[in-house]
Parts: C-alpha cells; sequence; structure tokens
C-alpha cells in the first residue's frame, strides 16, 4: 500500500472523497459525527497533515486515515497523532504502522521534538503497535472539559 498526504483544499473531488472516507471510516474509531465538506476544507487549511492509505489494485479507494496535527507553543513546535483509523477488513496488514511511521517523518522534517498520542486501553492490537514503534506511555493526568455541556 502506498501512503499519500492530502494537501489539496480546493480541489472538490478531493474534499468529496475526504467526506465519503471520514464518514465510512470514522465510525469504526468513534462516535463522533464524522466531518462535512466545510470541515474537511478547514482540515486541510490548518496546519494539519492527512494522511491516508488507498486499495491499489482495485478501487483507489481510501481505506486508512491519520491526521498529524501541529502547534506552535513557547516552548516549541508540537505534533500530535489523531483519528487513525483502518477500515476493519485490512487491519492487521500494516496499515496503521505504514500510517504512523510516515507521520513520525513528516513531524522530523517540521523540526517537532516530540509526537504525542492517546488511544484507548480496549484498543488493545493499537497501544500493542504504538510500543513496537516506540512511543512510550506517559504518567500523566490527561484533562478534558467538555464544552458541550
Amino acid at each position: 500500500m502506498q501512503i499519500e498526504t492530502i494537501r489539496s483544499s480546493d480541489d472538490p473531488a478531493t474534499i468529496a472523497e475526504l467526506v465519503e472516507a471520514f464518514s465510512r471510516l470514522l465510525p469504526q474509531l468513534s462516535s463522533a459525527t464524522p466531518p462535512g465538506p466545510a470541515d474537511v476544507r478547514d482540515l486541510l487549511e490548518s496546519r494539519a497533515v492527512v494522511l491516508v492509505a488507498r486499495e491499489p489494485q482495485t478501487t483507489g479507494r481510501i481505506v486508512a486515515t491519520l491526521t498529524l496535527a501541529f502547534y506552535r507553543i513557547p516552548t516549541g513546535l508540537k505534533a500530535w497523532i489523531e483519528d487513525v483509523v483502518v477500515d476493519e477488513s485490512l487491519r492487521g496488514r500494516g496499515l496503521g504502522e505504514l500510517l504512523t511511521r510516515r507521520a513520525l517523518e513528516i513531524a522530523r522534517e517540521r523540526g517537532a521534538a516530540h509526537v504525542d498520542l492517546s488511544s484507548r486501553a480496549t484498543r488493545e492490537a493499537a497501544n500493542r503497535l504504538y510500543q513496537r514503534i516506540g512511543f512510550e506511555p506517559r504518567t500523566t493526568n490527561l484533562y478534558r472539559f467538555d464544552l458541550r455541556k
């Protein structure tokens, strides 16, 4: 499989393809509402990088995604991996690892000192993958404030 970086935010076909892929793949990861066209356009115009894997021999359809977010704070450039999802029918074939390793290369090229991610404990295969690649669990208190309440 080939990993591709989606860069264009002004191509309607690219936007539509990503909306379709996120609508199909993200429900396999979480109950969050998948993004619509305006959200995908905003994502691509941000500092984030969207990586995808496609079916190489058949339709060329997107079968896996990863979003690498960047933000700058006074202590440096931060990178965070989000929404890694591989289609259920293709899990265990190394797509998550290919996406994650490419994200690490991009973060290194852009000058980030670290890349963070989080993964639910119940996602055992994903957690094994991240540790095998070299991610180390951190002892921290990760807090979230829900602004929708």
